[in-house]
């Protein structure tokens, strides 16, 4: 990752980090040898997708005699504060970590994670060519991969057709925030247990605030200026939470000050919210028989704008190797083979072609059958992904990698306390002008400690 503009970054750990690291004592030495020769320790976070890499590890297994694989699946903030202290500390417990592009480029930098250039350039028919662009150079630093995509996304709004034909109301392609605010309103059907719009409010740096710094960007906003003064009691910040509060408060789903990804995700494939706008993988969820009663009745349009021309995300979980594993060229043959071409085929044909991990490579959008399961969202979701950048999302400058988080160490600390501040505002528990004051004065501890290293 370039320095940020308008400052030097710095290698310095977070206080919640180092909070962390005091936890990470005793920790296992990875690779450890099992009765069949080498076993990889694989951390990954619980999900769908991940859970059908499990359910197909025994092929990996039978293809390479004398690996085995042991993998330990968290929810997503443990699996964050687990992963970031065992690579932080090179403590040696895992061998493949599961992390992401705001993870990778900083944890490449700190020295963290071994460089997969090499084995990527020495492994034929890998073809990172194949990754898109927009994701590949968020997994790099310095012009190197140190991680590799297992699913990517952007963010894009999902609607009920039938709810829409019902109300006589068309959907547009590419939506304004206020437009979906008047389809909530017209949507919102208490009566009949149907919210207007499901948005997250849970707190948590990836969880509400994802969705919301979106928010923030089409509306003008910034976290910090590019001298790293803190925006978040600015016009722009203020009439963009303002806006997102009230939307959730008048026409959101029950409880949506505890409601994140998952729970929203629950919510919509009930057929108990009309709109839900998150992430791109939701799709794959939604048109799921096996989980969801809505299939077929959902519409993909892209990340509702107000001042910009797109507002949706970059994200995508990949695989890294830390720097302390042993059994590298091991632990490099299993994240090739989860992150294959191969791959994606396998889980089509055994699970479903929705079930296929999305946003990576360019190949899959040329693959008929998944094509065709994901006719609706397929064309939505990688548009979202190559226009993910920060020149069409922001309307000015900012000192700071990212879009729906803010690239810096510190941000998990400081994202998690304003998602506290924006949630009790979702709850009634204070204004927003409340939540905000507060916010900044964490905002501007932070841009404090960058303007001094200037």
């Amino acid at each position: 990752m370039p320095d940020a503009p308008g400052g030097r970054r710095r290698r310095r750990l977070p206080l919640l980090l180092l909070a962390v690291l005091l936890l990470a004592s005793g920790c296992a030495g990875a690779g450890a040898l099992g009765a069949g020769g080498k076993t990889l320790v694989i951390a990954i976070v619980a999900n769908p997708q991940m859970n059908d890499a499990i359910a197909l590890s025994d092929r990996f297994e039978r293809a390479h005699p004398g690996v085995n694989l042991r993998f330990v699946s968290l929810p997503e903030n443990q699996a964050r504060a687990k992963i970031t202290a065992s690579t932080a500390t090179q403590g040696g417990e895992f061998d493949v970590v599961m992390i992401s592009n705001y993870e990778t480029p900083q944890w490449a930098e700190n020295g963290w994670l071994e460089n997969l250039q090499p084995y990527i350039d020495s492994s034929p028919g890998y073809d990172a060519g194949d990754f898109i662009p927009s994701i590949r150079d968020s997994l790099s630093y310095q012009g190197d991969m140190y991680s590799v995509p297992f699913y990517g996304e952007s963010s894009f709004l999902a609607y009920r057709k039938d709810l829409f034909a019902k109300a006589g109301l068309t959907m547009p392609a590419n939506p304004t925030w206020r437009q979906i605010a008047e389809f909530a309103a017209k949507l919102d059907d208490k009566r009949a247990g149907i919210a207007g719009i499901c948005l997250r409010g849970k707190p948590g740096w990836g969880e509400s605030l994802a969705p919301f710094t979106t928010v923030v960007n089409t509306f003008g906003g910034r976290w910090f200026d590019r001298n790293w003064n803190a925006q978040l009691t600015s016009p722009e910040f203020r009439a963009a939470a303002e806006f997102y509060v009230n939307l959730l408060r008048e026409h959101g789903e029950p409880g949506a000050a505890s409601a994140g990804f998952s729970e929203c995700g629950t919510r919509y494939a009930q057929g108990q919210a009309a709109m839900w706008y998150d992430a791109t993988v939701m799709a794959g969820t939604n048109e799921d028989p096996s989980s969801s009663r809505i299939v077929g009745k959902s519409g993909y349009v892209a990340a509702p704008v107000n001042k910009t021309d797109s507002s949706g995300w970059l994200y995508t979980w990949s695989l890294a190797m830390p720097k302390a594993t042993e059994h590298k060229q091991a632990a490099w043959e299993f994240m090739r083979w989860m992150t294959g071409k191969d791959f994606v085929r396998t889980v089509g044909e055994e699970f479903g072609w929705n079930r296929v991990p999305p946003g990576c490579r360019r190949s899959t959008y040329e693959i008929p059958e998944y094509l065709e399961a994901a006719k609706a969202y397929a064309r939505p979701t990688l548009n979202g992904i190559e226009n993910a950048d920060q020149d069409s999302t922001m309307t000015e400058p900012v000192p700071y990698p990212g879009i729906q988080f803010v690239g810096i160490p510190e941000f998990q600390d400081l994202g998690t306390r304003v998602s506290q501040q924006l949630s009790a505002a979702i709850a009634g528990q204070k204004t927003v002008d409340e939540a905000l004051r507060q916010s900044q004065e964490y905002a501007e501890t932070v841009g404090q400690a960058y303007r001094e290293t200037r």
